[in-house]
């Protein structure tokens, strides 16, 4: 991993956000690395009617080894700048990411 994600701790101990650039379009989908301290991940599906976001989720979910409805788009449903609810503490987030980024 060249550069660190941002992944912030949630009041309470309720998981944390994490901050998401999505790549819509892209050939491949999956996770590609880190851009600007955001997880960049490729999407296959085009930003229309929350596909590209649920796709998203889907790819998320699998690499933390989640289920997709356990994570919540927070914010930037309509912008490639999202910011996702993950049930997990930032160092577990960090170290299921890591090996596959």
């Amino acid at each position: 991993m060249s550069e660190p994600f941002e992944c912030t701790p949630l009041e309470g101990g309720r998981g944390s956000s994490l901050p998401v650039r999505a790549q819509p379009g892209a050939r491949r989908p999956g996770l590609v690395g880190v851009h600007g301290g955001q997880l960049k991940v490729a999407l296959s599906s085009p930003p229309e009617r929350g596909r590209a976001t649920g796709e998203l989720l889907e790819i998320l979910a699998a690499a933390l080894g989640l289920r997709p409805r356990s994570l919540e788009l927070v914010s930037g449903a309509r912008s490639r700048d999202k910011l996702v609810h993950v049930p997990l503490p930032p160092e577990q987030v960090r170290a299921r990411l890591a090996p596959r980024l």
